[in-house]
């Protein structure tokens, strides 16, 4: 894309089934982004270039995902004065995707990282649309929207409930 706001990084194209979602809800937001892989291990130089310039390319939030040691997003948040939204992932080498869910979440003092359920891509989606609302009036407004859509989907469920005589 040719502005993008978020970049969306992650460890392995076998990441991408799930950092899939949090592109799919930035398109819902019409949130430009770039998508791409950076491995912590494999391509530490490639993560340090990455992370260094992200804030001058005009990127304003970083979505990092990665499974087993989950190095990604707490080396990028290392490096970078961007928010980074770190994403554990089941993997197949992962032990049940606790293994990724510690790594991002124990963060030590001073290098945070927001940190979403396992597999929560959609929800990293919706947090860095919602950093960005704080400085982009019309996201804010298709957030307002979402949260509309989410309540009258629960209140169509509850009409259907009373209706079967289920509740």
């Amino acid at each position: 894309m040719a502005n993008p706001l978020v970049g969306i990084i992650m460890g392995s194209d076998s990441d991408l089934t799930i950092m899939n979602n949090a592109a799919l809800i930035l398109d819902e937001f019409n949130i430009e982004y770039e998508i791409t892989i950076v491995s912590a291990h494999r391509t530490p130089h490639r993560m340090f270039d990455y992370a260094a310039n992200a804030r001058d390319r005009g990127i304003r939030v970083i979505i990092a995902g990665a499974g087993g040691a989950a190095h990604l997003p707490g080396m990028v948040a290392a490096i970078s004065i961007l928010p980074v939204i770190g994403v554990p992932i089941k993997s197949s080498n992962s032990i049940d995707g606790w293994d990724s869910v510690l790594s991002i979440l124990q963060m030590p003092n001073g290098v945070p990282v927001a940190t979403v359920a396992l597999n929560g891509a959609k929800n990293a989606g919706i947090l860095a649309a919602e950093m960005l609302a704080i400085a982009y009036p019309a996201i804010t407004e298709k957030l307002k929207a979402h949260k509309q859509f989410l309540n009258d989907e629960v209140m169509i469920k509850i009409e259907n409930l009373k209706e079967s005589g289920e509740m």
